[in-house]
C-alpha cells in the first residue's frame, strides 16, 4: 500500500500534489531546488539553468475565480488578474494553511528516479537527490509524482536562422528578458507572437525606437478585458457555452468567434490574421497589442529568412536594418531527464500518458506526471484535478485500465488533438479545459450533477449552468466535498468586484425638478404627436372622441 510519496517540484502543480497527498492520508515529500516555492510564479533578476523563467512585470491571463484552487478561494481584495508576486503570495497562503510547508525540502534536486530490485513486488521507487553542497542522498518511495513542469527549457532554434553568427548585437530568449531596460533608443526584433513574445514587443516598444515582430503563422489575438469590463475567462467559460461548443460543427464555431474578435480590430487589416481557425489553438491574450500596432510602435512582419550582420531580411523579401536586440519568443523543449527511458515515449508530438498522467507501460500505477498539460484555464485547477486523482489511484480506491487499453486510449487521444488542434514539437498538449476537467472528474466522483442540482437546489443549479465554471463546482459533491463550495460559487461575483470598489459611488434619486422637466418633454411630445395627426387627418381625432362619449337610450 502507498504511504510515502515523492513529489518533485513545488510549483502550483507540486503543492496541488502534496495536499491531495495529505488528504488521502499519505505522507509527501516535496523535493524543490530552489530555496523557495512558487515555480514559474517566483521571480528571480536572474534566470537559474533548468528552471523556469518569467520576467518583471509578468501578470496572469486567467481571472483569479479561474486560477483559484477549489477549496481555497483567492483573498477577495485581490485583483482580478494579479501580478505574478500576489500569484506566489497566494501560493504561500495555499501551503501555509493545508500545512504542506513542512513537507518541503528546499535547495534540493532530484538528479533520478529508478525502479527498485523488488519493484515487481513492492512497485516502489528509488529517487536520489542533491543539494546544493553537492551531498546525494537515497531515498525509498511507495510512489513519485513528477511535477516540473514544461516551461524549464527554452527552445532557441539558431540553426533555423541562417547568419546568426553574423549578427553584431544582442540576441536572447525570452527566457532570459527581465525588463525593457537595455531596449531604451534601440531597434528590436521580436521572433514569435506567443503570449510571452506578445507582452514583451509592446513593453519594449515603450521605450525602444522600433519593435518588429515576426510571426510564421500569425495568431488570434483577444482581450482579458471583455464585455461589461469583466474577465474574459468569466464571460465565456461557462457550462452553458461549453454545451453550445460540443454541440455545433468546428467551423460554425470558428466562424463566430473569428466574427466576435474581429469586431474588435480586423486581424487581417493588422496583419495579425493567422493560418488556423480560432478553436484551433490557443489565442494570445493582449489588451495592449493592438494598440501598439495601431500607433505604429510595433510592425507585424512575416517569418526571418537569414540574418546580414545587423541586417535581418524576412520571407518577402523586406528588411530591417540596424538591429540592436532581437528577442526569440521561440517557445521550450520538454522532458524529464531524471526518468529511466522505459517510463515514457512519444505519441505524435506529445509524451504518451493516458489522461495526461500516467505511463501506461509501467508494472504498477505508483508513477505519476501532474502539470504537463495546456488548456484555456489556470494550471492550478488542472493540476489540482489530476493530482486528486492520482492519490486515489495510489491508494488503490480507483483502478486503472489495463496497458493495452490505456495505449489505446493514448492513441485515439493524440489523434483527436491533432485533428481539433495545431500541435508541433513545442505546442504537444492541448486539452478542452471543461472537457478534461469533467472528464477527470468522473473518474473520482466528483462531477457536478446539473440533473441532481436541478431538482434538489435549483438556484444553485442556475449558477453552475450559467456562471463561470469555477473550481469551487468539483467540491460540490463526491470525495473531498468541501463545506464552503457552494457559498463560494454564490459569492464568486462578490470577490470580482470588490477590488473595482475603491470609489464610493452614490446612486442619483431623480429630483422633483428632474421629474418635472421628464412629466413636461412627455406632455411637449404627446400634444406635438396630436397636433401632427390633427394637421395630417382634421377628422381624425374628433371621430375617436365621439367614440369615447357615452351613448344615450
Amino acid at each position: 500500500m502507498v504511504h510515502r510519496v515523492a513529489v518533485i517540484g513545488a510549483g502550483p502543480s507540486g503543492l496541488a500534489s502534496s495536499k491531495a497527498c495529505l488528504d488521502e492520508g499519505m505522507v509527501p515529500t516535496c523535493f524543490e531546488s530552489s530555496d523557495d516555492l512558487g515555480g514559474l510564479w517566483r521571480f528571480k533578476e536572474v534566470s537559474e539553468p533548468n528552471r523556469a523563467s518569467i520576467y518583471r512585470s509578468l501578470t496572469i491571463n486567467a481571472s483569479k475565480e479561474m486560477t483559484c484552487y477549489s477549496d481555497f478561494p483567492i483573498p477577495a481584495d485581490y485583483p482580478n488578474y494579479m501580478h505574478h508576486s500576489k500569484i506566489l503570495k497566494y501560493l504561500k497562503l495555499y501551503a501555509e494553511h493545508f500545512k504542506v510547508l513542512q513537507h518541503i525540502r528546499f535547495k534540493t534536486s532530484v538528479k533520478s528516479v529508478r525502479q527498485r530490485p523488488d519493484y515487481s513486488r513492492t512497485g516502489q521507487w528509488e529517487v536520489v537527490t542533491e543539494n546544493r553542497d553537492g551531498q546525494e542522498e537515497r531515498h525509498v518511495f511507495d510512489a513519485v509524482i513528477c511535477c516540473s513542469g514544461h516551461f524549464t527549457y527554452p527552445n532557441l532554434p539558431l540553426k533555423d536562422f541562417p547568419g546568426i553568427e553574423t549578427f553584431e548585437g544582442k540576441y536572447l530568449h525570452s527566457w532570459d528578458y527581465k525588463g525593457p531596460e537595455d531596449m531604451y533608443g534601440k531597434r528590436v526584433v521580436v521572433i514569435g507572437i506567443g503570449n510571452s513574445g506578445g507582452d514583451i514587443a509592446v513593453e519594449s516598444s515603450r521605450v525602444a525606437e522600433q519593435v518588429y515582430m515576426s510571426t510564421r503563422r500569425g495568431a488570434w489575438v483577444i482581450r482579458r478585458v471583455s464585455d461589461n469590463g469583466l474577465p474574459v475567462d468569466i464571460n465565456y467559460n461557462t457550462r452553458f457555452v461549453h454545451m453550445l461548443w460540443r454541440r455545433l460543427p468546428l467551423s460554425i464555431l470558428n466562424w463566430i468567434g473569428e466574427r466576435k474578435i474581429n469586431s474588435m480590430y480586423d486581424h487581417t487589416m493588422y496583419a495579425l490574421k493567422p493560418k488556423h481557425g480560432f478553436f484551433s489553438q490557443m489565442p494570445v491574450l493582449n489588451d495592449d497589442l493592438p494598440l501598439r500596432i495601431l500607433s505604429g510602435s510595433v510592425i507585424i512582419k512575416p517569418n526571418v529568412k537569414e540574418i546580414r550582420g545587423s541586417t535581418v531580411v524576412f520571407d518577402d523579401g523586406s528588411t530591417v536594418e540596424k538591429v540592436d536586440t532581437i528577442v526569440f519568443a521561440t517557445g521550450y523543449n520538454y522532458g524529464f531527464p531524471y526518468l529511466p527511458s522505459n517510463a515514457t515515449y512519444e505519441s505524435g508530438h506529445r509524451i504518451g500518458l493516458y489522461k495526461h498522467v500516467f505511463p501506461p507501460n509501467m508494472e504498477h500505477p505508483t508513477l505519476a506526471v501532474v502539470g504537463f498539460i495546456h488548456g484555456f484555464g489556470a494550471i492550478n485547477i488542472l493540476a489540482e484535478m489530476q493530482a486528486r486523482w492520482v492519490t486515489r489511484v495510489f491508494k488503490g480506491i480507483k483502478k486503472l485500465p489495463s496497458k493495452k487499453a490505456m495505449m489505446k486510449a493514448i492513441a485515439k487521444d493524440t489523434k483527436d488533438m491533432e485533428k481539433s488542434f495545431v500541435t508541433s514539437k513545442l505546442t504537444p498538449l492541448q486539452v478542452d479545459f471543461l472537457t478534461y476537467m469533467d472528464d477527470v472528474a468522473g473518474e473520482i466522483g466528483v462531477r457536478p450533477s446539473l440533473l441532481w442540482l436541478l431538482f434538489t437546489d435549483y438556484p444553485l443549479f442556475k449558477r453552475v449552468l450559467w456562471e463561470p465554471a469555477t473550481s469551487y463546482q468539483y467540491r460540490l459533491m463526491g470525495p473531498g466535498k468541501w463545506e464552503g463550495a457552494r457559498r463560494a460559487i454564490f459569492t464568486q461575483f462578490d470577490r470580482v468586484n470588490q477590488p473595482l470598489k475603491n470609489r464610493q459611488l452614490r446612486e442619483q434619486e431623480a429630483s422633483i425638478t428632474g421629474r418635472l422637466f421628464k412629466l413636461s418633454l412627455a406632455v411637449m411630445a404627446g400634444a406635438a404627436s396630436i397636433y401632427y395627426v390633427h394637421v395630417r387627418n382634421p377628422t381624425t381625432i374628433p371621430t375617436l372622441l365621439s367614440k369615447l362619449r357615452p351613448q344615450t337610450i
